[in-house]
C-alpha cells in the first residue's frame, strides 16, 4: 500500500488547469483533505469535473482505478488534482548536463558547426578547466571529439579554432515543459505537450 501513496503519480495544476508539478497520492489527499486542491473526475473521454474531498470519499471505485483501503473503507487515489488558489506556472532553468549543453548548441560542434550526433561530441571547456575555467553555461559548448582533443588546454584563438556561437544560459522553461507522463497515466495527457 505504501509503495501506491508514494510514488509520484499525481499531476498537479494550478487554478487554471496548466501543470506545473507532479506530487504523490500521499501528498494530494493531504491538500484536497484541507481544501487546498480539488481531484478531478474523469467520466469518459469529455467529462471531467472537480471533486472535493467530501464527495471523493463516497465515490465508488472503477476497475481502471488505484485506491487505498481505509478504516472507512476504499478510497479511490486521484490521478490529478487542482490547486484552488495558484496562478502561476512556476520556471526552472535547465539541468546543467552534457545533454542540456547539446540541446542547447543544437547537436551542433561550436566549431565547425557540423551536425553531430550525441556520441560524436562531448563539453569542450572555452577557457579549460586548468587554466581556471568553470563548469558553468557560459564556458562550456559542445564540440566535436575531434576537434576538442586538438584544441587540448588552449583558448580557441591559440588553437586556431572561433566559436560560432557565445556560449549562454538557457531561458528559464515553465514547469510545464519539464513534466514527463512517466507512468503512462491516460489522465494527464489532456494537460502535458507530449
Amino acid at each position: 500500500m505504501s509503495d501506491k501513496l508514494n510514488k509520484a503519480t499525481v499531476l498537479v495544476l494550478n487554478r487554471n488547469w496548466q501543470a506545473i508539478n507532479v506530487r504523490t497520492p500521499a501528498d494530494a489527499i493531504c491538500q484536497m483533505a484541507t481544501g487546498v486542491a480539488t481531484a478531478l473526475e474523469f467520466e469518459g473521454e469529455n467529462q471531467i469535473r472537480p471533486v472535493r474531498w467530501a464527495e471523493w470519499i463516497t465515490l465508488s471505485i472503477r476497475e481502471v482505478d488505484q485506491a487505498i483501503c481505509t478504516v472507512r473503507g476504499p478510497i479511490r487515489l486521484p490521478t490529478v488534482i487542482v490547486l484552488a488558489n495558484f496562478a502561476k506556472v512556476p520556471k526552472k532553468r535547465p539541468k546543467f548536463c552534457a545533454k542540456t549543453i547539446r540541446e542547447r548548441d543544437g547537436n551542433r560542434c561550436q566549431y565547425t558547426g557540423k551536425v553531430l550526433k550525441p556520441d560524436e561530441g562531448n563539453i569542450d571547456h572555452v577557457l579549460p578547466r586548468s587554466r581556471g575555467g568553470q563548469d558553468v553555461w557560459e564556458n562550456c559548448v559542445w564540440a566535436s571529439k575531434e576537434v576538442n582533443s586538438r584544441k587540448g588546454n588552449r583558448l580557441p584563438d591559440e588553437a586556431g579554432l572561433k566559436l560560432l556561437t557565445t556560449p549562454k544560459a538557457p531561458k528559464e522553461l515553465p514547469m510545464t515543459m519539464l513534466i514527463r507522463n512517466a507512468h503512462g497515466i491516460a489522465e494527464w495527457k489532456l494537460f502535458l505537450n507530449e
